[in-house]
This record gives C-alpha cells, structure tokens and sequence, in this order.
C-alpha cells in the first residue's frame, strides 16, 4: 500500500487552519497519497506522461510502447504527449531511449494539487453583442457574501450577470449536478472525467470530494432566490474533473486532459485551484519532474492559444514562490527530505507564463489602506496579479465575516463543520453551503471576474482579459511593517520558517499584484 504523506505535518497545518484533515490537500494546497489508491499500488501498472520532442504525436507510437512493454491509453497529438501504462519497472528507461521521445515520467507519484504581449485598449472595448441580462443579490444567504460585496459583485449585477453564451470550465474535483443552485447553469455536454488521461464526458464528472462544488458555486451560483449568488450567475460552467474524490489528487495526465479538453471546446475561462505535488517546487534540472510540468505546460498553453483564459490559486504555503530558497514538504508521497531550490523550480500551474495568478485575502483592512493578505496565502511579486477574498480565520474576522471564511455550494453527502442549507427542492431536497478558506476560493472569484468581462464586451484574447483585470484592480499598498511581523508571527512559511515579507509599491507588489479584483471596474472600465 502506498504511504500517506507525514502525518505530523499534516496536523500542524490542520490546527492553524482549522480544517478537517481530508480537505487539507484541497484547502490547505497539501495532497497526502490516499486510499483511492491502494488498488493501483497492490498491482504494478503505472501510468506514464510520455513527452515528445515534437509538437507531435508519432504514428509509430503505439507500437514503440507496446515494444517498451507498455499499453497506450491517449493521445494528445496537438501537443506531443501521449499517456500510457505498464506493469514493466523499465517502461519508462526502455521508452526513453527512443530519438523522439524526450521524457517518460511516472504519475502515480505525481499529484497535481493545488505573458501574452496583447494588451486592453486603455479606454476599454465597447460592449459586444453578447446575450446579456443584469443580476439580482437577493437569495437567502446573499448578506453572508462579504467577498462579493468586496470586489463590488452586486453593482456590477446591475450591468451584467454574465451571459450564457460564455462556457467556464471549473478544472476541479468535479461539480454537484444535482445542486439546486447550480443545476441552471451545468453544461454536462462540455463536462467531462480526466482522471484517468482520456476525456469521459457527461456525468462521470459529478464530485465526490466537494471543493469542485465549492468553487464552481463562487463562480456561478444562480441569482435564483435560494442560496448565494455567484460572480457570474448568468454562465455556463462545466465540470472538468481531474482531481480525485478521496484525497483530492490531480495526477498529471488529469492535468492534461483537462487543459485540452478546455481548449478543444472553446472554453472561455478555467479555474484551477490546485499545484503541483509531491514536489511543490518543480525543477527544471530534474529529468522527471521536467517530463510532468512540461506536458502540463504545453496542455496549459494549447487552451490558452485556443482563446481560453487560465486562472489559477497562488497556494497556500506562505511562500514567496518568485524567490523560492527551501522545498520542506517534497516528496509528500513519502518522507520530506529538505533540499535547496532555485528560481528554475516552479509550481504548475500559477508559474506557467500568461496565467493569471491569484493570491488571498480577508475582510479586515489594514493601517496603510486595502486589505490585509489572508495569514496562509503564498505571493510573488513575478507570480501575483491581483488579490481576491480566499478568507482569513485569524485576521479577517468581524461582524461581517463572523468566522472569516467563504460561503459555497457543497454536496449533500459530504461532511462540512461549518455549514447552511437549503431545504424543499425536488431533486436535492437539503442543498447545503460550506464555509471554507483558501486560494483555492480566491481564483474562482478572478475567474467570474474574468466570464463578466467576456460577457460584456464579447470574446477577447487571453492576454486582453488579463490586462483588463490587472487595470481594473483597486491598488493595494503593502501593509506596515508592524503588520507585515503579525502576519509572520501567526504564520510563517511552511518551507522556510521565514517572515513573509511584502516587496513593492502600489501600483504592483509581492502580496497584492495590480490590486483587489474590482468586477464593477472591470465591466465599466472605470479605473
């Protein structure tokens, strides 16, 4: 049986969130290897990334694995990257020695968990012909939702809610179909299971774990009088589900299936609130690790070419992931061995160049103006471009925000501390919110964000809506230096043990990127 990740660790991080441990891999951005797995590690079939050196996929690749004693599953030929399985130990070794491949990597130890030189006009396109209708905030547990109140949610309902003509997918852990305030907006046709590297779609994307549910409910929570509302209630969502119900791992080749089954229907925005595990750090000068981020990448930039907009979580390792030092939690498949790490490792998929990074934040303001990063949240002054509420349960408490955390759709069957619900609908008679906290809750607010600008002004290149977004933020200063030594006293870095210290001014810094996420901006223009 595989090996769970240290478990005294795991409890640290689980008493300064105050999280269930079974959500840490999600909540927290740490995967422990799970059960779920315990049939693949009794037999000795693995699944492989084989990476390529073209931008091609061989004709003679089926028959080079089977040679190599392996069995292909996908083939992702718009990207060079096949994914195969074999019980052989020497697959991967027998594989390489081909000319055209560069890299064959094992998955099963590699869990995903958690710039485009177009630019906005500085005046801002004029509407697009979109279908567009306003948005109410009206349903019941609307005066919970400080986070949307935040980022001026409800004044720009009053212009658009969204258009159903714009497809978001939610590469998550699948979504709750049957959620009543979500079920409106579900495009099963466009959802799809990658679990297993080769796209299922349909149904098989029906979350087991929650957090898909989670995000996806920030992203596009009907305005339909029960419940919350979302950022764009008005979109459609899809569920892309390449992280596991138990545990919550995102194993590469989920990854890449994800990415390019987004691209090839067009999605217009994804959420990715999940990095790349055991090792946090991914590093270049690694044969392995190079084989896994480079798939991901070429998969993240397939979409991203395909018009897709990537939004992804910073993580929540208090890390300054610009100017990473120590890696303290890899392998977290086994035993953490402390190594020494540079700029040439990074994390899937914040790092990957044109994806809009996204750090967290709370509702309490700090001395200096705007508000103050949640305790947990990594930053970068290269990797942060705008801020959004992820909720803080140590320094983002008052009346408004009782508990700090944010409020979300959640599947029924499926424990939550803290919890709300719903009751009287036919298909789910108990619709339940959950109260959580993390980036992985402050990217999907960029990326409703994100679904509002497209349906406002039509569909826009990738590195237009990034722009767009970034100009738009409400500039945030880094807090004191009083501030700054709290934060760091409450929480310093999991890697390091260092203070989290913020670099920059105004107008772009460590902690804050451009600013606060402004969706009222962001449709109106207004600076």
């Amino acid at each position: 049986m595989l090996k769970r990740t240290h478990s005294s660790w795991r409890a640290r991080i689980a008493s300064r969130f105050g999280v269930p441990m079974a959500l840490l891999g999600l909540v927290a951005g740490v995967s422990p290897l799970t059960a779920g797995l315990a049939a693949d590690a009794a037999s000795s079939k693995q699944t492989f990334i084989v990476l390529y050196r073209g931008s091609s996929v061989p004709a003679s690749a089926s028959a080079k694995i089977a040679q190599a004693g392996g069995t292909l599953v996908y083939s992702y030929n718009a990207i060079g990257v096949a994914i195969a399985q074999s019980s052989d130990p020497a697959f991967g070794s027998s594989l390489g020695k081909n000319a055209d491949v560069e890299g064959a990597a094992a998955t099963a130890a590699f869990a995903t968990q958690l710039k485009s030189d177009q630019v906005a006009d500085a005046s801002g396109p004029p509407p697009g012909n979109l279908p567009n209708a306003p948005a109410t905030d009206a349903d019941t547990f609307s005066g919970l939702q400080w986070d949307m109140r935040q980022i001026k949610t409800p004044q720009a309902h009053a212009i658009t809610g969204g258009s159903p003509a714009v497809l978001v997918g939610d590469i998550d852990t699948g979504i709750d179909f049957n959620h009543p305030d979500l079920r409106q907006n579900i495009d099963v046709a466009d959802s799809a299971n990658c679990l297993t590297g080769a796209p299922v779609q349909g149904t098989a994307a029906q979350d087991g774990n929650g957090h898909g549910t989670h995000t996806a409910g920030t992203i596009a929570a009907a305005a339909n009088g029960i419940g919350i509302v979302g950022v764009a209630p008005n979109v459609r969502i899809a569920a892309i589900k390449a992280g596991t119900d138990v545990g919550g791992f995102f194993f590469p080749e989920a990854v890449v299936c994800a990415f390019m089954w987004a691209g090839t229907r067009h999605m217009k925005v994804t959420n990715n609130s999940y990095f790349a595990d055991p090792w946090l750090f991914n590093c270049k000068n690694d044969p392995v690790q190079r084989a896994i981020w480079k798939a991901e990448q070429r998969a993240i930039r397939f979409a991203m070419q395909q018009g897709t907009v990537v939004v992804a979580a910073e993580g929540n390792q208090a890390d300054d992931l610009s100017h990473p030092t120590l890696d303290a939690t890899s392998p977290d498949n086994t035993t953490p061995t402390l190594r020494t790490i540079h700029n040439d490792c990074v994390v899937i998929p914040v790092e990957i160049s044109g994806v809009i990074g996204v750090t967290a934040d709370g509702h309490n303001l700090q001395s200096t103006g705007g508000y103050l990063k949640s305790f947990y949240s990594s930053y970068g002054v290269s990797t942060a471009d705008v801020v959004a509420p992820g909720g803080d349960s140590r320094f983002g408490v008052n009346a408004e925000a009782p508990n700090g955390r944010v409020l979300s759709t959640w599947p029924p069957h499926i424990p939550c501390t803290r919890s709300k619900t719903e009751t009287g609908d036919v298909v789910e008679p108990t619709a339940v919110y959950c109260y959580l906290q993390g980036t992985s809750m402050a990217s999907p607010h960029v990326t409703g964000v994100a679904a509002l600008i497209i349906s406002r002004f039509g569909p826009m290149p990738p590195g237009a809506v990034a722009a767009l977004i970034s100009q738009t933020a409400d500039p945030q200063p880094c807090p004191s230096a009083a501030e700054q030594a709290a934060l760091s006293a409450s929480f310093p870095s999991l890697d390091t043990g260092g203070p989290q210290v913020c670099q920059g001014g105004i107008g772009h810094n460590s902690w804050y990127g451009d600013g606060q996420v402004n969706a009222l901006s962001a449709v109106t223009h207004t600076p």
